[in-house]
């Protein structure tokens, strides 16, 4: 624990806020709370506006879509919760869209699910999504794949999966917006004597204990769940923020010291991401010429035209040796293309790729934010 609260979120250049279902939609009407809604647009053009590129984690469509189908209170089966979601997930994206549009700021939908993170290849088509969509200015919304997910491959709580878009985007900071301004050592609505933590650098076994479940019926996500995702996100270089979201303004507040739990990372996400990749088993070699060589000392990303020779079979996305004439190791990287295309693209130039595979494939071999030297 730290004395000192700090507040990571005013040197983030990237961030995720993650928004429950309990904020989004009133649960006696079903109805979206768009005074809220348009408060948090505000938010995210004044921090878009500071130079920051912002994700958006959103539950509600569910809880959107069942009032439109009229189902029950309560638990839903697999399907009803499938059918809500798909009425409600082309409510919420609208809702987005025209909160934000005022702003000028363009929004997306993504939707995920776990086996997304969980494959490699699925992984990094995801990152490069959210790459691409941030150069360009997009505000992703981002919500789980409630109409196909299953009981086996669901995140379960939209805190996980805010905590693996994080890690996905290379994200600063994740807030998650609750109905709690922070991390208690109990529930602090039941037990006056609950002490509540500034500040987190480990997630030991103790704090583990004191995590409870969700505390309302439209909530998944209760303390444990956004445990299990502060321990990701700082796994990924991630500070985290647990804070009362149930405000106008809540991202401007938190930068501008409301009361939060913050969880610190003890690295940033791109050393947290090298550190990564460090850490795998190369599933084959590119061995370059002393043009690319120098290219990747110089921190420069991998092209088909510096491969001279390709051993072993690797599919996109898993992670290959590079070495130099001499057959010594450069680098280590997740590679951009199959061994085999791998093999048919070495020594060509980005333009031929297409020509040579049939499709218009990404310019660099092994970029070098997948890279460690």
């Amino acid at each position: 624990m730290a004395s000192v609260t700090p507040n990571p979120l005013k040197d983030a250049k990237r961030i995720v806020v993650k928004i429950g279902s309990a904020l989004l939609v009133d649960a006696a009407s079903g109805e979206l709370r768009l005074d809220w809604l348009k408060s948090l647009a505000l938010d995210i053009s004044k921090q878009k506006q500071q130079g920051r590129d912002v994700l958006v984690v959103s539950s509600g469509s569910i809880a959107l879509g069942r009032r439109v189908l009229g189902l029950p209170e309560g638990e839903l089966s697999l399907d009803q919760s499938q059918a809500a979601a798909a009425v409600g997930q082309i409510r919420l994206a609208r809702a987005y869209e025209e909160v934000l549009a005022p702003h000028d700021i363009k929004t997306a939908q993504v939707l995920l699910t776990l086996d997304d993170s969980a494959d490699r290849r699925r992984y990094l088509n995801s990152r490069a999504t959210f790459g691409a969509l941030m150069n360009f200015g997009v505000v992703p919304i981002v919500n789980e794949n409630d109409t196909v997910a299953t009981d086996e491959i669901r995140f379960g709580d939209n805190d996980r999966l805010a905590a693996q878009v994080a890690s996905m985007a290379g994200a600063d900071v994740l807030v998650l917006l609750s109905d709690v301004d922070g991390f208690y050592s109990a529930n602090p609505k039941t037990d006056p004597s609950a002490t509540k933590f500034g500040v987190v650098t480990e997630i030991t076994p103790d704090l583990e204990a004191m995590a409870g479940d969700a505390g309302t019926a439209a909530a998944k996500g209760g303390m444990k769940t956004k445990l299990m995702a502060a321990k990701s996100a700082m796994q990924a270089g991630c500070a985290m923020a647990i804070m009362e979201g149930d405000q106008l303004g809540p991202l401007t507040a938190l930068e501008n010291g409301e009361a939060a739990s913050w969880f610190l990372a003890a690295t940033n996400p791109k050393a947290a991401r090298k550190q990564w990749i460090s850490g795998m088993k190369s599933r084959g070699i590119l061995l370059v010429d002393t043009g690319a060589a120098r290219a990747l000392a110089s921190g420069k990303s991998l092209l088909a035209a510096g491969v001279q020779n390709v051993h072993g079979e690797f599919q996109r996305g898993d992670p290959v040796s590079i070495a130099g004439p001499d057959g010594v190791e450069l680098a280590k990287g997740l590679v951009g293309y199959s061994s085999a295309e791998t093999m048919a693209i070495a020594g060509r130039q980005s333009t031929e790729i297409a020509d040579v595979l049939g499709y218009v494939g990404r310019a660099a071999l092994v970029h070098r934010d997948d890279m460690v030297n």
